[in-house]
């Protein structure tokens, strides 16, 4: 096993029955341009999804494209939150043994990987797809793009999503918007709180996590503060904005007032605590990716008639949420074995039965990342109410900026990257429960910030 052994790769298979599985059909288009590598193989990391049949309806689209065009194609799962991806993908490049080609967030981790010099240009790939397919989601021209070329293939959107519990908050008259303020949110969580019915209204955690950090990070820029300024290489972490967002993110996990509506095991949930206790009926209001709706979708779990999906929260210093979502995207990797394979592989995986087979797995989780793929299928408009504001969040217009001046999303900073997948946030709350005062907490997280920005070449 190669050095990214570690990481916990995990097979493809498992979970209940899939539902009618799309035939995978391979256009003649792809066959000839992938004639030439015909007894070739490439090797691939998938970042796992959260719906098992997704990952599923993924190998079997793999396969089919291998079977189709006499080639061979090695799937191999890896988690996202396991840490040390990227440092184990980066010893991979440098001790030649890379795999070809991987997908992963490209807000996440492109940047990263890019300013380690691990991935090959792929401008000439994304070129020709805008000739087939138009033009990807905004965000990827911003986390897949340096110095005006393209390093990752957009693969499929991931829209930024918020969901709340919409019978507990018409049992109380609370309205139902397209966004709320975090403190409309805080205290609505409250009122609809009933511990002794198992009705917690909060459920957001603070422990390392993707959605922690995703939370922390959200809070902190409605209020006007941020992790980098806008050249994305100077770390501002420290300024009176974040210490009130870390002070009202830190009063909801200690101030008695609010324990109602914390359910037990919060502080030591990770990425699938929130999906288990929301699945379960417990708690009335979460930040997510969309795998919890599709998941409640697909297994027929009542809590998916009674959610109410939306697209953040604001602060004092934004009047609309920075919601403009992200896409899991294709990289191939410098030293790889057979790059035009791997590239051919990508073409194939973003549209048609290919993509469809996956996305009907996981609606409304995995969805187009290209204009024109929106209206190849009646599924993609028709399959779920969501779709509509899904697709409008692909052409959000960016960036947003504060009133404080930050312009999101910002360009894509290894820096900020690093300091996020180390979760410098979570253990900054975590130090507040713990009671150190916000603002002593944020000038300890800027200090560790910056030497992590050095650690990746910026001078502060």
């Amino acid at each position: 096993m190669s050095a990214l052994g570690a990481v916990g790769l995990t097979a493809c298979g498992g979970g209940p029955p899939a539902a009618p599985q799309v035939e995978v059909q391979v256009p003649q288009e792809i066959l000839d341009a992938a004639a030439p590598y015909r007894g070739g193989s490439v090797g691939m990391l998938s970042q796992k999804l959260y719906s098992d049949a997704a990952n599923q309806a993924l190998d079997r689209s793999l396969q089919a494209f291998a079977e189709a065009t006499g080639t061979t194609v090695q799937n191999d799962l890896v988690s996202g939150d396991s840490g040390d991806m990227v440092a184990k993908m980066d010893a991979e490049v440098k001790a030649g043994t890379t795999r070809d080609m991987a997908f992963m967030n490209d807000e996440r981790f492109v940047g990263q990987l890019y300013n380690l010099g691990d991935l090959e240009d792929v401008t000439d790939v994304v070129e020709e797809m805008k000739t087939l397919y138009g033009e990807p989601a905004t965000e990827a021209s911003n986390f897949c793009v340096f110095d005006g070329r393209w390093y990752a293939i957009p693969y499929h959107f991931i829209a930024a999503g918020m969901f709340l519990r919409k019978d507990w908050y018409e049992e109380k008259g609370l309205p139902l918007k397209p966004y709320y303020t975090w403190e409309e949110l805080r205290d609505y969580a409250l009122e609809v709180s009933d511990p002794s019915q198992r009705r917690f209204g909060w459920g957001i955690t603070i422990n390392r996590s993707g959605d922690a950090n995703g939370f922390i990070e959200s809070v902190i820029n409605a209020y006007g503060g941020a992790i980098a300024d806008n050249t994305g290489e100077k770390v501002v972490f420290n300024s009176p904005e974040t210490v009130e967002a870390v002070a009202f993110i830190g009063d909801i996990y200690t101030n008695p007032k609010y324990e109602p509506m914390l359910p037990p095991g919060i502080e030591s949930w990770t990425d699938t605590g929130n999906n288990e206790n929301w699945l379960a009926g417990i708690i009335g209001v979460t930040n997510n990716q969309y795998s919890i709706y599709a998941d409640s979708k697909t297994k027929g779990n009542p809590v998916y008639e009674n959610t109410h999906a939306f697209n953040g929260a604001i602060g004092p210093a934004l009047d609309i949420p920075l919601a403009f979502g992200s896409s899991n995207s294709f990289v191939v990797f410098k030293g790889a074995k057979n790059p035009d394979l791997a590239k051919q592989v990508a073409k194939f995986m973003v549209s048609g039965s290919a993509l469809l087979g996956v996305a009907k797995e996981a609606p409304c989780l995995v969805n187009p990342a290209w204009e024109k793929v929106w209206d190849s299928d009646p599924f993609y408009t028709e399959g779920d109410p969501a779709y509509a504001a899904i697709r409008e969040q692909t052409k959000t217009p960016i960036p947003l900026t504060t009133k404080t001046g930050y312009s999101f999303p910002q360009p894509p900073s290894p820096g900020e990257q690093a300091a996020v997948a180390a979760y410098l946030l979570t253990d900054m709350m975590q130090a507040v429960v713990q009671g150190t005062s916000p603002a002593e907490a944020v000038a300890t997280t800027h200090d560790r910030m910056v030497q992590i920005f050095e650690q990746q070449g910026y001078k502060q």
